[in-house]
């Protein structure tokens, strides 16, 4: 008999809960920190770009919050010290969450109003009137939202994409102790998932999870079916990442509505796998998966306790629900007022800036969590409804 991994184990009850860092966010202060309130929080995967910096900053960032474990439980917050999974995501073509917002802020009329540091949700645009200061967009801020782009009075900013490399992913595997992997596709490009699939191959039994994300499109069924097909062999567990409206979900309450859809789509089809939301997710997206009974209720089939010894079948059977939820834009906004309080505090009195760590400012530490935990919650409990 296996030990199901408490990861696994929300999968199969229909509550898992992933943070996504970004796929281009690389500010490694705002990863750690994003890492340590979740954890505390109780989430069971945290997605990240594939970038040894970040990944180091995550693993810092559990180390901290595997450390805080008993005073968590003594808040009243569920982590008992069962890490989460570590995500990280790769893409076999173009693709909004692998690019970054560019341009020249010499260029800009002094005039202009400036929308777009208005616009960007992730701070990345500043500004600075005085001389030698820096202007423009701060790459590592920058998760490739686009929301700038359309903004811009004087139409001066675009964006570059990247593409995941196939020769980079099995000593990102192998030297980094990730947990899982997501493929960012799309209909269409079965060439290119199957060019970078086989580079993953030979590395996959290191894993414990993949996830496929896809848009939904003409055919996407069918695509989905062929990529199955593909890696069924090599793969135990599976998730079908539904990604609704991307990057969206801190817009507005509508934005869900996409996802839901394309939930409801990807489950009628009766794929082998987990089927789980992104894209637009927010704090509308469980309340409206209950009110469509779109979730698993606790005493629905047979769900062991936890830490239960279960025997996992290869590529769980299909279920009739949504197994989770992963949440991108909103679940970081919602702890920027936090961040912000802490990045006031990094500029010593010598006048040295210096990264404080979430751990080393207590108060702004547990009501990150809270704010967290309010958020990974939702789905947590709705077994008890």
């Amino acid at each position: 008999m296996t030990k199901l991994l408490a990861p696994l184990q929300s999968l199969k009850q229909g509550n898992w809960f992933k943070l996504i860092c970004g796929a281009s966010f690389q500010h490694l202060p705002a990863v750690r920190n994003l890492a340590i309130a979740y954890t505390l929080a109780g989430a069971d995967c945290i997605d990240v770009a594939a970038d040894p910096a970040v990944i180091a900053a995550v693993h810092e960032g559990l180390l901290v919050a595997k450390n805080l474990a008993q005073e968590a439980e003594e808040r009243g917050f569920p982590f008992r010290g069962n890490l989460p999974f570590l995500m990280v995501s790769l893409n076999d073509g173009e693709d909004p969450h692998f690019r970054k917002a560019e341009f020249n802020s010499i260029n800009c009329p002094p005039t202009c109003p400036r929308p777009c540091e208005t616009i960007c949700p992730a701070q990345a645009i500043v500004f600075n009137d005085q001389k030698d200061s820096f202007s423009g967009i701060i790459a590592d801020k920058c998760y490739g939202c686009g929301r700038c782009v359309p903004v811009c009075p004087y139409e001066m900013i675009f964006t570059s994409s990247f593409v995941s490399t196939p020769g980079a992913v099995a000593p990102l595997v192998m030297s980094t102790g990730i947990d899982a992997i997501e493929i960012h596709t799309k209909v269409g490009r079965l060439a290119d998932f199957q060019r970078l699939w086989a580079s993953i191959v030979p590395q996959v039994n290191k894993l414990k999870l993949l996830a496929v994300s896809c848009n939904d499109g003409e055919g996407l069924i069918d695509y989905l079916q062929t990529i199955y097909d593909l890696i069924a062999p090599h793969c135990q567990v599976l998730i079908w990442q539904t990604d609704g409206r991307s990057m969206s979900g801190d817009i507005g309450d509508g934005t869900t509505i996409a996802t839901v859809k394309l939930g409801q789509k990807v489950l009628a089809a009766n794929l082998p796998g987990y089927v789980q939301l992104a894209g637009g997710t927010n704090s509308y997206t469980v309340p409206k998966l209950k009110a469509m009974s779109l979730l698993k209720r606790w005493g629905d089939g047979k769900i062991g306790k936890w830490g239960e010894k279960i025997t996992p079948p290869p590529h769980y059977p299909t279920t009739p629900y949504i197994a989770g939820v992963a949440y991108g834009s909103y679940a970081r906004v919602l702890l920027s007022p936090i961040f912000e309080q802490l990045e006031n505090q990094e500029v010593s009195s010598t006048g040295i800036y210096a990264s404080v760590g979430l751990e080393n400012q207590p108060e702004l530490l547990w009501q990150a969590v809270e704010l967290a935990y309010s958020l990974v919650s939702q789905i947590k409990s709705q077994s008890e409804l």
